[in-house]
Order: C-alpha cells, then structure tokens, then sequence
C-alpha cells in the first residue's frame, strides 16, 4: 500500500455515464482540425454535456463485533477485472475526466513536453562495480527504457550490451525489469519480467558469453534472484498468487524443470516478507524475514549448493535486526534495548545468544541508526538527528571518525552500489530540493570528494534561481513538525500570495527525504511554493516519530498534516484560497483522511491509488498483502482496532459536506491499492458532496500500482496532475 501515478489513457463511453451521444473518433479528428477558437468552444461544450457517472447502489451488509456497516459499491469488486458492469464503470469515469479536462488537453501536451524537454535524452548512469565487471544502463534518443551494458573497467572501454529492455518492451502495452542477477563468475544473468503491473515476475536466464537465452522459465516470482558461487544454482522467491506475498524460497539448478526445484523454506507466519540477498564477501546467502515490528534474517553457505537456511538467532516480538558481514565477525544493526537502534557485533560462533552481543555504537534517545557499509579498514554508518541524515566514517583500526559534509540545509544522502569490501573509496548519492542528483566518489581516508555526475537538467535552470528551507510547525499537541520547503526566489512573496502545493505519506516508517525533481519546475516557475510535510508515520524524527503515527496512534499523521497546512497559510508561504494537496497509495488514505477533517483549507487534492477502504480491506485477508499490514494498522478482528480504524476510513466517514476539487487516479492491475477501493471511494463521494467542485476519476486500464512503464510516459501522469491544480489557479500556460 504504497504510493504512486498513472498515465492517460483515452477510453469509450459507456452507458452508466448517463451520456446520450459519445464522442467518436471521427468527432475527435473533426476538432483536431477546427480553429483555435472553434476547438475552444468544442471544449466548452464536452464540459457542459459531460454527465458524472453515477454509480449503481447494491446494498451489502458486513457485520462484526455487533456492528453491521452497508457498503452500495462492494460489487466494483472483481478480482478478475472481466465484469462488463465493472469495466463499463471505470470507462465511463475515464471519458467524464477526459471531458471535463477537455480544456486543458493543450495545456497538458504542453506541460508533457516541457516536463520531457528537461531530461538529457542521452544519459548514461555512472558504473557500479560487481565482481570482475562495471555495470551500467544507457538511455538513448526517445527510448522509454534503458539499456544495460558492463565493461571490465570504470570508462567503460569495452562496453558490451547485456540487456535492450526496449527490444523486449515492443510488444507489450506495459513491460517491467526486475533487478538483474550476474552469476558469480560474470557469465550468466538472471532477471524477472512483469508484463501486467501485477509485480509477478517470470524469471529468465541469459547466457552473457553467446548472448542467448537459456530454457529456463520460472514462473510466479518476486524477480529477485541469488546465485550460488557454484554458478549453476540460484535462489528465489515464490509469491502466493492470491495475495502476492512471497512465502516460499526455492533452489533452482539450471537445464532442470521449475517443477523439480527445492523448495527450502516456507514461511507460515503471513505477517512477514521475505528477501534475499547475499553477504558483501560473497560467502554467505540471506533469507530477510520482514514484518511491521519485527524481522529476522535466515543463512545458508553460498559454497554449498546443497545448504539449508539456519535462522541467525530466533525470532522474537518486537525484535529488529540487520547483519553485515566482515571475516569472521557479524555486525548487527538491531533496536536490542535501543529504541533508536544501535550496532553491535559478535564473532560468528556466538552469534547465537545475544548475550554475547558487544556494542560497538551505542543507543543515543535523539539520533536513529540508519545503515552501516562495511569495508577491510572502515565501518561507515548513516544516522539521522533533527531530521537530517549524515554519513560518518570510523577506522576500524584507530577508531578515527569523520562526518561527510555537505552545504545544503536540507538534503537527502545515501551510500550506494559499495559491492567491494576491499575498496577505498564510497559511493554516495547526494540531492536536494535545489540540487540535482549527484554522485560522488569519496576517499574513506581523507573524505575528499570527486563529482562524478550530476543530474543534467535541460534549459535555463539554473540552481540560483531557487531556495529551500527547513521549518518545524507546531501541531496542535504541541509536537514539531518538519517541514521542507522550496520555492523561486524571484516569484515568492511571503505575504500569503503564492499558491502552495503540499505533500505527505506518513506510514511504514518510510522517510520522505527533501530531493530535487526537474519535473516540480514547472510548478515553481509558476509561482508554486512546494512543501513536504514531514509528518507522523515516517522516522524523521527517529522511530518514536514512527511509532508516534501508526496504529492506535495513526490520527496524529492527519493532524500533523492539517495543522501543517495551517501554519504555512498563517506564515504567508500560501495564499489561503490557493492550497492544494498530494498523496500517494498510503498517502492517498491521507488526502481522504484530511479531505474529511477539514475539506475547507484545499482548493484541490490529487490522491494517486489512495487506500481509502481500510476497514473492509483489513477484515479481508485474501486481499493481496492484508496481512501483512496488521502491524502497522491493526488487525480489525479485534474489536479496539476496529473502532478505531473505523472512525478514521476515508471511504466510512465520508459525510454530506463540501469537498475540494478532487483529482483521483488508479491502475486496474494495482497489486497493492485494488483499484476497487478509489473506485468506491468516487461513487460514494458522489452521492454525499454537497458541492459543485470537480470530483475526476482516471484509471489507467493497463497499468499497476506504479502506473506507466517507461520513463517518458510517466511524465504524462505529472503533466495530467499539474495540469488539473494549475488550471484551478487560474495559471493557464
């Protein structure tokens, strides 16, 4: 239930949408034709004549703990997505968007090609180095996808193309890579590939040396693969079909059937994920076991094709942790009696009983241990204190320490693609919301930094022309809320002027960290002040900020939000007529949260694959990843979490009230956010809003819970959600 958008796709009428004539395609060719002037007024019309879909009522009664709720739109349910009622529904929604959004179809084409003409179409990304060889992706000219290559040195002087996910791409509406696996001795790759947005990946093998294909198809996996070094064996997951979680782990040889594979562990408990990974010295093969409040780690030789997977230690309620492996000791990042995690180690032989667990960081109550990268000489680890992650390296020798420095007052950092434990330098990914991405080579010894790329962004950009800041807010319980800013110098006024766009997830823990995004510019350079809050529900604050923002505690994330908007409106970053709101998957359960608390404070909201049915969803544990979501909202077969989930479920507290302007996208394909919980959510908002704002629907027939494959495609969904919030401010071009 995480976030994401969709792309625009142009669909037939149907009969529920309450239309006497559909436009036709001979209609359409006609306006494309017509003057600027008569297409205007063609446009007009489609908006005068579009009739909002309205829903068919089937009355299903759900009752639990002696309460009996109604649900009229349950059957949009269709786990099939074959229902001619169903599908005749959503087109219908689909050509009303299209309708009322007629007026800006040149906007939207305009902003697309703004938004593409940014991005450096020739790019390449800077090498990774994994074993013997430097991998990296091209993307060329108008291709949607990238190429992979690999050379045996960092410039790349005998490039040689590994994968063209273009030439597989041709013939399928949308088309997805899973991460590609290169055996131990570089001679043969594994990869999944999607082709429905279901994130169900069929797992192929291709000979690096011949450039063929093998035999081998493994179907009904996560995509993910890990070799063993006898480079015949690979480990995956399998996913259960029904709710998409993966639960098994099997042992495939290669020239043998998918059906003689080994399986080699299973895992029962459906609160938990499972992943699988190898350690940096490439000796051992992980099995992570995943839940909201606890995780555990599973090992087995990667020299023994033969292995079965020994758990580290039990696993235990609440208990988390992480190993990394250097020579024969373990280092554990873990919340053992450390609330903000801590790192500790312990010989190989010990590892079993924590009591031989030495520390090696120890728990501070205002700074949250993030990650460690282990080298020969140096431990680097990454923590975050008032908001703001750092990387510190420490000899491991002297106990020397160094913070990685950088500028900007906010911004996000992260170490990534350090696959050599001998290597003396560490890769690092730096951005902020007025810095492109950037990648850096940096000395462990000396910290000194090389730039080896940095985003190029197309056009008059010019880094200057933008500030960014950090400001805590006070909620209305009196907890700081962090908030990062970005505006252009030039057009803001902090006189309560500019029309401000808000942002915000607060689930899972995950940390929505201050970034650039070239596409935004066309927001600010229209005057838009840009913010993200920070809300309860991430760990920005460290993991009481998490703790603080789910479960019986999950109405603070709201809060914060509102009380965010609030504060920005009284400081004069925003013009109070002029606010609008973004959110996705779980931050769409946010932007239906808040839209029920206080609908007055948005002009529009844009809610993308919104989980909005929390409650029916919940109860329902053949919905794909339900159960895995007990921990971080509750399990609603317990009457006290019931209650509470209850009086927060955007889709139950829709009331007879005025609602903003309402932009709400979704996948059918959606494994993650079934596209049946916006879709009711809609038909629902229709009946009970008291307004005559606009409440828009689009559903992307082809795609999944990340929307469009393909890297210009994308920018369709952005220049459809700008379009819909510029138009409402009257901003034009």
């Amino acid at each position: 239930m995480k976030h994401a958008s969709f792309t625009l796709t142009a669909l037939t009428i149907a009969v529920l949408a309450g239309c006497s004539e559909a436009p036709t395609e001979t209609k359409n060719t006609q306006i494309n034709t017509q003057t600027d002037t008569e297409k205007t007024t063609m446009q007009a019309q489609k908006i005068v004549d579009a009739v909002a879909p309205i829903a068919k009522k089937v009355p299903h009664e759900m009752t639990i703990h002696g309460d009996t709720r109604v649900d009229n739109y349950y059957w949009m349910r269709d786990d099939e997505r074959k229902a001619a009622d169903v599908i005749n529904y959503l087109e219908a929604e689909n050509t009303y968007t299209d309708a009322m959004l007629a007026h800006t179809e040149t906007f939207q084409s305009e902003l697309f090609e703004e938004l593409k003409g940014r991005i450096q179409k020739d790019d390449d990304s800077v090498p990774i180095k994994r074993g013997d060889y430097f991998y990296s992706s091209q993307t060329r000219g108008d291709n949607e996808y990238p190429v992979y290559v690999r050379s045996s040195d960092f410039k790349g002087s005998d490039l040689t193309v590994i994968l063209d996910v273009n030439e597989l791409a041709k013939s399928h509406d949308y088309y997805a890579v899973s991460r590609l696996s290169v055996s131990t001795n570089g001679n043969l790759m594994a990869y999944g590939e999607d082709t429905v947005s279901r994130r169900i990946y069929t797992i192929k093998v291709k000979d690096l040396t011949s450039g063929k294909l093998l035999e081998e198809t493994l179907e009904g996996t996560n995509g993910g693969v890990v070799w063993a070094n006898d480079n015949k064996t690979f480990y995956y997951i399998k996913k259960d079909l029904q709710t998409l979680l993966g639960y098994q782990v099997y042992r495939h040889t290669l020239g043998t059937p998918q059906s003689d594979d080994e399986l080699i562990y299973e895992e029962t408990d459906s609160s938990y994920y499972m992943g699988l990974s190898k350690s940096k010295d490439g000796s051992e093969i992980y099995i992570w076991h995943s839940s909201t409040a606890a995780s555990g780690m599973s090992v087995l030789s990667a020299d023994d094709a033969k292995a079965m997977p020994k758990r580290f230690i039990e696993r235990e309620a609440d208990l988390e942790y992480s190993i990394s492996k250097l020579g024969n000791t373990y280092y554990i990042v873990t919340n053992l009696n450390a609330v903000n995690f801590q790192l500790m180690k312990v010989e190989a032989d010990k590892a079993h009983d924590k009591a031989n667990w030495q520390s090696v960081i120890a728990p501070r109550d205002d700074v949250k241990l993030e990650d460690i990268d282990l080298f020969n000489d140096y431990l680097v680890y990454q923590e975050r204190e008032m908001g703001q992650s750092r990387l510190v390296v420490r000899h491991l020798t002297t106990g020397e320490e160094q913070v990685l420095g950088f500028n900007d007052s906010a911004y996000t950092i992260a170490s990534y693609g350090n696959n050599d434990i001998n290597a003396d330098t560490l890769r690092v990914y730096y951005s902020s919301m007025t810095t492109p991405s950037t990648s850096y080579d940096i000395e462990l010894k000396t910290g000194k930094k090389e730039q080896l790329k940095q985003q190029v962004v197309l056009g008059d950009f010019n880094a200057d022309n933008y500030a960014s800041e950090r400001i805590f807010i006070s909620a209305r319980d009196g907890v700081k809320v962090p908030v990062s800013l970005v505006y252009r110098k030039d057009s803001f006024k902090k006189d309560g002027t500019n029309a401000l766009l808000q942002y915000g997830y607060g689930s899972y823990g995950a940390t929505i960290d201050p970034t650039f995004s070239s596409a935004r510019l066309s927001l600010l350079d229209r005057g838009f002040v840009f913010a993200i809050a920070h809300i309860r529900g991430s760990q920005m604050l460290g993991r009481p900020w998490y703790e603080d923002g789910k479960l019986f505690n999950k109405k603070n994330t709201f809060n914060d939000f509102v009380d965010v908007t609030k504060s920005l409106v009284e400081q004069g970053y925003g013009a109070k007529d002029e606010i609008f709101a973004l959110g996705g998957s779980a931050g769409g359960l946010l932007m239906g949260a808040v839209a029920n608390q206080a609908p007055e404070l948005y002009k529009g909201m844009v809610a993308a694959v919104p989980f909005v049915d929390v409650v029916t969803t919940m109860l329902d544990a053949s919905i794909p990843l339900t159960t895995n979501e007990y921990g971080e909202w509750g399990n609603p077969n317990e009457k006290g979490y019931y209650d509470y989930m209850l009086s927060y479920s955007p889709y139950d507290q829709v009331s007879k009230q005025a609602y903003p302007n309402m932009l709400v996208t979704t996948g059918l394909h959606d494994s993650q956010v079934q596209y049946f919980e916006p879709a009711k959510w809609v038909a629902k908002l229709r009946d009970y809003k008291t307004d005559n704002n606009k409440l828009l629907f689009k559903i992307d027939m082809e795609a999944g819970h990340g929307g469009a494959s393909g890297r210009f495609k994308r920018l369709e969904d952005t220049a459809l959600n700008y379009a819909f919030m510029l138009d409402l401010a009257g901003i034009k071009k």
